[in-house]
């Protein structure tokens, strides 16, 4: 079934629709679906440095690691804008994609963003020309045959969005936003200990520091930041390893756990290090790690990737800690403005740390007025949505009869 529908989505599309191609589209050839490994890296890169709304989980260094052996998200597509400028082509949007049925096994004629491990899929748009580059985006999704498109798990307010109902509303068309949600996020702009004053409290704040002081009995805390290839090579198999050790492990889902998962890791940290644009913080007691934490940046916004902690020392807080310590870090940094949490709806440890919140959810883009089978798919991915949130909540409630 997945072959059909990938072999679907390759087929021609119609004469009208080739002639609504934009103008910034300007190489046929470049107005194709092709593997997202025949992107041109430097072009990709440098559409980077110019996207209108960052995106760490998005690098090339990053989504090519991911793309190269994460199970279950090697193999995407490439949709791709381009345009003329003054001495060559230049890429101006790029959105990694997969069939629909490859993301959420509904075998109907539309593309997905490919998930980048990461929950945030906000395609790179140049700054310059958001329109152009979502119109193009559009138009590769329509000549590979799709008749949507689904946006996982992009900013809803951001400009990328609003390009893309820009282009929509000029179409006679509308995106369907699917579901949202409200993310934790930190405004490194302000002072760090007056930030955490007003978000956590005194009270809160105290006991906190009499718990670092408890966790200092096992050796002076420390926090050490790794950014250099060699130092971020030797930073991560300690975040592994305390991964590893806590109840990632044991449900087996920590990144060593499966090969492809612990290649792709070890290829993008490095990778994303030698551009400083990953730095592994560690929090240790003594010679000790307690908590270990990736961090991507892209342009001025830091993403928190994943956390590991030694459980053994779980009485102190010490995912709490490394937290903290990472929030003064990041306000510290003139280069950083933001930080997002990539943390789930709700999160009962950063929330409360992090209380800026910005919208995040699923968007579908019909390709074509009045088409028939976009009904039907917007139908199916609201029944898979509600079919997935009824399984959460039965397992929420089954492991807290199990608690009680």
């Amino acid at each position: 079934m997945a072959e059909i529908v990938d072999r679907t989505l390759q087929a021609r599309a119609s004469a009208s629709d080739a002639a609504r191609a934009p103008a910034a589209t300007v190489r046929d050839a470049a107005t194709r679906l092709r593997p997202l490994t025949g992107v041109s890296v430097e072009a990709w890169r440098a559409l980077s440095r110019r996207a209108v709304e960052p995106n760490g989980y998005y690098l090339p260094d990053w989504e090519l690691a991911v793309n190269a052996s994460a199970p279950g998200r090697t193999g995407a597509s490439a949709l791709s804008a381009w345009a003329d400028t003054a001495d060559a082509s230049a890429l101006i949007g790029l959105l990694p994609a997969i069939s629909l049925w490859r993301a959420c096994k509904i075998p109907l004629p539309a593309l997905a963003s490919a998930h980048p491990y990461g929950t945030l899929c906000t395609p790179p748009l140049d700054r310059d020309r958001p329109l152009d580059a979502a119109a193009g985006l559009i138009e590769v999704a329509r000549r590979a045959g799709a008749h949507a498109l689904l946006l996982r798990e992009v900013s809803l307010d951001g400009p990328v969005v609003k390009a893309f109902g820009q282009i929509l509303l000029r179409d006679g068309l509308r995106p369907h936003v699917l579901q949202s949600h409200q993310r934790a996020c930190l405004d490194a702009t302000r002072e760090p200990e007056e930030l955490l004053r007003e978000a956590l409290g005194a009270k809160k704040l105290k006991e906190l520091r009499r718990l670092r002081h408890r966790l200092a009995e096992h050796g002076a805390v420390s926090l050490d930041v790794a950014r250099s290839r060699e130092d971020v090579t030797a930073a991560l198999e300690t975040f592994l390893a305390l991964e590893a050790s806590g109840w990632k492990g044991r449900r087996g889902t920590a990144l060593t756990h499966n090969k492809g998962d612990a290649v792709f890791i070890r290829r993008a940290t490095t990778a994303l290090a030698d551009t400083g644009q990953c730095e592994i913080i560690t929090l240790r007691a003594g010679a000790s790690p307690v908590a270990s934490g990736i961090v991507l940046r892209h342009q001025d916004r830091a993403f928190f990737f994943k956390i590991g902690v030694d459980e053994r020392l779980a009485k102190f807080s010490p995912g709490v800690q490394l937290t903290l310590e990472l929030t003064r870090h990041l306000c510290d940094d003139p280069a950083i403005a933001s930080a997002d949490s990539t943390a789930a709806p709700d999160h009962p440890m950063i929330n409360p740390i992090w209380r800026g919140r910005f919208a995040v959810g699923d968007v579908l883009i019909p390709l074509r007025k009045r088409d028939p089978l976009v009904p039907l798919i917007h139908a199916a991915l609201a029944a898979r949505l509600a079919a997935l949130d009824l399984a959460r909540r039965t397992v929420r409630t089954v492991r807290r009869l199990r608690a009680s």
